[in-house]
């Protein structure tokens, strides 16, 4: 069988050269400082932090000024803004390059949640062209030398399309790369993301680098990304949950190293075995108690969505996933993967695949009247000032 390997490309992102063709997708109260070390643990990339509210950041909110805080070993400090007012966004990477706090800065226009939407923002915000067009230009001068990017989804719904029209704002804007989420907003996470908008967007945007995001959970999925759609690299989300040795696969799968794999591709994957993930879950809870100036009992609160991801898969009864789930100190965690089976292999099939919850598609909630016309009137710019929401999305 012959593996499945990849040309080892280089990702440009303005002043930034990436061996490994491959973004950590933000995730709101996932890629803090935590995550993304341990993600950086097992391979390469640029990983960005979790969503930022401009808003948040420019009023220096003491949460917003911990989140875009990066540790030494964070070489390319990467931060994701999410905004709606083209003088606060403005103000806020103003802010970011003159502190000296980012090597990147991203914009995010991908969020499907209600709370923002209906207020005009996130996936919605594109459709009034104008506004999106002012907010990445206004960013774009104000990042001067430091790398501004954007990604966004496809639209609103499929009658309401806004990837292209949106992409060439972009570029004329002079943005960095653009990431593309190949799901509408009232795609939600549900169903099969489209990668042929990927390729589409590939082929109308020349010069300027290609993201593309949406299922990819594994590095055989990314490969097949790139190889179907061209797009210059990848942006990696929920595939990662409770997997930060996925990011160790990437960068064997883009260096041509082939191996047994469990895939039927080829590809070399790292395969753990229960006491490896265990000590993994240990390590980021470790990480994470260092990210909340040493809060045990908060940090182990953080853990307790990633159990379940962790340990897909892998024999470990609900008492004691239950039991990590209610752990407040890492001397409980320690105690309790010392009653896991350390030398169980890893299960194949039954831990790989989707994580995280996809949801159904639903119609979107707008402001009244947006999809009237792609101008921004006075009614719709009050909404706006509500949307800054600290929701992820993309």
């Amino acid at each position: 069988m012959t593996a499945m390997t990849a040309t080892p490309p280089t990702l440009q992102i303005g002043s930034i050269a990436l061996d490994v063709p491959v973004v950590l997708a933000p995730m709101a109260g996932i890629t803090n400082t935590a995550f993304r070390r341990l993600c950086r643990e097992y391979g390469a990339g640029l990983y960005v932090s979790e969503m930022i509210t401009s808003r948040a950041l420019v009023e220096r909110t003491p949460e917003s000024m911990r989140l875009i805080k990066h540790h030494e070993s964070e070489t390319t400090r990467s931060i994701q803004l999410y905004g709606v007012d083209p003088k606060t966004v403005a103000e806020a990477v103003t802010m970011l390059v003159a502190e000296d706090r980012a090597d990147h800065i991203d914009l995010n226009f991908g969020c499907p949640v209600p709370k923002v939407t209906r207020k005009g923002g996130g996936a919605a915000l594109p459709w009034k062209l104008d506004l999106f067009r002012e907010i990445v230009e206004g960013a774009v001068n104000a990042a001067g030398d430091i790398p501004l990017t954007v990604k966004m989804r496809k639209g609103i719904d499929d009658e309401h399309l806004t990837y292209l029209e949106a992409a060439r704002a972009a570029q004329g804007a002079g943005v960095a790369s653009i990431a593309l989420h190949a799901r509408t907003a009232a795609d939600f996470y549900s169903g099969q993301a489209d990668w042929s908008a990927i390729a589409t967007l590939k082929n109308a945007i020349g010069d300027v680098p290609i993201l593309g995001n949406g299922d990819i959970w594994s590095a055989e999925d990314a490969v097949r990304m790139i190889s179907e759609t061209g797009c210059d690299g990848v942006v990696v989300g929920r595939g990662c949950l409770g997997r930060p040795w996925l990011f160790g696969d990437l960068a064997a799968a883009f260096s041509g190293t082939a191996g047994p794999g469990t895939t039927g591709s080829g590809t070399e994957t790292i395969q753990p075995s229960l006491g490896e993930v265990a000590r993994a879950y240990k390590r980021h809870a470790e990480l994470l108690v260092e990210f909340y100036d040493g809060e045990e009992n908060r940090a182990c609160r953080d853990m307790r969505k990633h159990v379940a991801w962790y340990f897909k898969g892998y024999p470990v009864g609900g008492e004691t996933r239950a039991a990590l789930a209610m752990s407040s100190s890492i001397q409980e965690i320690d105690d309790l993967i010392a009653t896991l089976d350390h030398d169980q292999p890893y299960p194949g099939r039954e831990a790989e695949g989707p994580r995280g919850r996809a949801g159904s598609p639903k119609k979107p909630s707008l402001p009244y009247g947006w999809l009237d016309s792609q101008e921004l009137d006075a009614s719709h710019r009050a909404e706006l000032s509500e949307a800054e929401l600290s929701h992820s999305g993309g």
